[in-house]
């Protein structure tokens, strides 16, 4: 009989440690859906920017195509520092959001982001969206 019970606790004590690594994920991949909605909607952002402004391939390739001199393109700048600020893990090196517009006015816009949750070795994670703006 206590061979028994030994092996009801074992048994439970599995379940229970199989229910609490099934929240755990849970968790994780719940945060990493928020962080890709974020990422979505901060593209979107962008993209409405451009649709609202000057659209001409010329105009949106100097305010927003990715670049490191944030007085000539403002555009860009503004966008990335909201990008910085709303989304985890983004720096000025591999996380760094790009932003490319070519002659016919099609932008490729890609945002990277690292969850702080997986410490410093965390992959990169990233969302990549396409647009045409015309005249």
């Amino acid at each position: 009989m206590l061979i028994e019970v030994l092996v009801a606790i074992l048994l439970f004590s599995f379940g229970i440690l199989g229910m609490v690594i099934l929240q755990g994920t849970a968790v994780q991949q719940a945060a990493d859906a928020q962080y890709r909605a974020e990422a979505a909607q901060l593209a979107d952002d962008l993209v409405g920017r451009m649709w609202a402004g000057d659209r001409s391939a010329t105009v949106l390739q100097k305010q927003y195509n990715t670049c490191q001199d944030t007085t000539e393109c403002t555009g860009y700048a503004a966008w990335s520092q909201k990008v910085r600020e709303r989304l985890p893990g983004v720096t000025d090196g591999l996380t760094a959001p790009a932003v490319g517009i070519d002659d016919d006015g099609r932008v490729n816009i890609t945002v990277f982001w690292r969850p702080s949750s997986y410490g410093s070795s965390a992959e990169v994670h990233r969302y990549d969206t396409t647009a045409q703006i015309r005249q």
